[in-house]
């Protein structure tokens, strides 16, 4: 198994998958536990994970981002929700708005390092039609879809994608 920074510095967003290989239940069970050990405001996990393994399922969701072909070429969809209503009794308003938005995206964050620790590659999907994804989860209000990682074994492996230098992004005081 890979350090943690050989882990980050291999997670690429990968688009192409090989559809015969199915992600193995113990390695999906591996990135949701891994999930449930991510940071959240007041420890309240204020998120909520749809996991889609059939191949309708993932094709219905895949017509709520439709240039987002890949989504149904993956074994495995995962539908990371804000639960806006839970962080609201003790955090108010910027519970629901921020803090459930965060957890939700860290939780998801986490799937993606844990994919790749795993053996496996994923995409972040945040180009979607919001209300399309709501019907098609049948969601209830307090759930807002925030993130879709798209998981299974990589068909390719795509060159790293240059990034800011340091000085560009960090200030120090």
């Amino acid at each position: 198994m890979w350090d943690f920074f050989q882990t980050v510095r291999h997670r690429h967003s990968v688009r192409r998958y090989q559809p015969d290989m199915p992600v193995e239940p113990e390695k999906l069970h591996a990135i949701l536990e891994a999930v449930s050990t991510a940071p959240s405001a007041g420890d309240l996990q204020s998120y909520h994970i749809h996991v889609l393994t059939s191949p309708a399922d993932r094709a219905r969701l895949q017509e709520a981002a439709p240039d987002q072909t890949f989504i149904t070429e993956a074994p495995l969809a995962l539908v990371f929700c804000a639960d806006r209503v839970r962080p609201h009794e003790r955090f108010g308003d910027r519970g629901s708005a921020l803090f459930a938005t965060q957890d939700a995206t860290i939780a998801a964050a986490y799937a993606q390092l844990a994919a790749v620790a795993a053996g496996l590659a994923s995409a972040w999907v945040g180009r979607y039609d919001r209300e399309q994804v709501c019907a098609q989860l049948d969601l209830p209000a307090h759930l807002d879809p925030v993130a879709i990682i798209s998981i299974g074994y990589p068909a390719e492996l795509p060159a790293p994608t240059p990034r800011r230098r340091l000085d560009e992004v960090v200030s120090r005081r």
